[in-house]
């Protein structure tokens, strides 16, 4: 008999105990990882595990944000709070896939084009 337990029932249960669970992953750690890809899986890996698509994305920003004390200036959309946005096309809080459909990404009020980025590192990074 095994007493292991399965990360996706330890979040579930931590959560109904009242914890704040984050998401995210730390692409200046090693460098293996880029920004935002391990992001959009640990959402789907989230909504897999049983959570809501509204309550995975809740968890990767606004929990974020107040684990780091800093709910008043960014993890939701308010007037005054840093507008860091991906733009996607579909519908993320019904289908949690559709976070993979990123249009434009605004950083620090800045947007860029994802095509445009994907084009200027084609064969620098990634897998073709």
């Amino acid at each position: 008999m095994s007493t292991a337990v399965s990360l996706q029932s330890f979040q579930r249960d931590f959560v109904a105990a009242g914890g704040l669970l984050v998401a995210g992953s730390d692409p200046t750690g090693d460098g293996g990882t880029l920004a935002g890809y391990a992001d959009q899986r640990e959402l789907e890996l989230l909504v897999k595990s049983g959570f809501a698509p509204v309550e995975a994305i809740h968890i990767a920003t606004a929990n974020g944000a107040e684990f780091l004390g800093q709910s008043a200036r960014i993890g939701t959309i308010a007037r005054g709070k840093q507008a860091d946005l991906v733009v996607v096309t579909g519908d993320p809080s019904t289908n949690i896939s559709d976070i993979r459909n990123v249009e434009l990404v605004f950083r620090k009020g800045v947007g860029y084009d994802s095509s445009k980025l994907f084009a200027a590192v084609k064969g620098l990074v990634g897998v073709e």
